[in-house]
């Protein structure tokens, strides 16, 4: 397959895959959160760089740990996840600067889509799709529990093992899409896009179909703007996914 070709179809599937969970994160008024989580797979990545293997395990290995040490803290304290998630966010980013190899920092900031192989296409397409219908098959306990925790509880949903796997999903993604725009702005890529549907969007099927559009549109858009002028593709991601939230305004609902 041409290596062009194979950078559009894996970073077509981040997007949609990054859009589709972002609709959720908007919902559930965790925007910051994917931004910050985007961030603590920097410390993974740089251990995959210095120690040669697949960045994705490198980067989800570390936002696991991140995942469960906010999940249990966040049962076991008072603590809001919102802190919990800026101070690992900043801890994480500082011991990924420290060790990631200086001449591979900028890749894992910003990303490079140009290094993708088929294998990485194996690897991105059944685990986006995967993520996708188990998404799909918790959504309603999971929009009820953004409208009240008492009341999924009282209706023997469980609510923190929801969570858990909402936030697991979360971490899946961003692994994924770091290849595509780095740590730095995958949390645009996932948040931009779901708020651009929002904005043109009736019903929560239409708002999640559509996050999941627009996102794939941003990055195969951007990865097509960067080949074409010999651009970086990460942040033409991000600022195709903003050019369509500006547009979005346009057509507001």
């Amino acid at each position: 397959m041409n290596i062009f070709i194979l950078q559009l179809v894996i970073g077509g599937a981040i997007g949609i895959g990054a859009g589709y969970i972002g609709a959720f994160m908007i919902l559930r008024r965790m925007a910051l959160v994917g931004d910050a989580l985007s961030h603590v797979a920097l410390p993974g990545l740089a251990l995959a760089l210095l120690f040669n293997f697949n960045p994705f395990v490198g980067a989800f290995t570390a936002l696991f740990v991140a995942v469960v040490g906010i999940w249990i803290l966040e049962r076991k304290t008072s603590i809001p996840s919102e802190t919990l998630v800026g101070i690992f966010f900043t801890t994480a980013l500082a011991l990924g600067i420290l060790l990631t190899p200086q001449p591979e920092l900028l890749e894992a900031l910003f990303g490079d889509i140009g290094n993708v192989a088929r294998m990485d296409l194996y690897i991105t397409l059944p685990i986006i799709v995967l993520v996708m219908i188990a998404l799909k098959l918790i959504s309603k306990p999971l929009a009820l529990s953004t409208i009240s925790k008492d009341l999924t509880r009282s209706m023997k949903i469980p609510v923190n093992t929801i969570n858990f796997l909402f936030l697991l999903m979360v971490a899946v993604i961003v692994a994924l899409g770091i290849k595509v725009t780095g740590t730095l702005l995958m949390g645009a890529l996932v948040i931009i896009p779901a708020a651009a549907a929002r904005n043109i969007s009736r019903t929560f099927s239409h708002y999640t179909l559509m996050s999941a559009v627009l996102g794939g549109v941003a990055a195969v858009s951007g990865i097509i703007i960067a080949h074409q002028y010999g651009f970086a593709p990460g942040p033409l991601v991000v600022l195709s996914g903003g050019i369509l939230f500006l547009v979005s305004l346009l057509f507001k609902q």
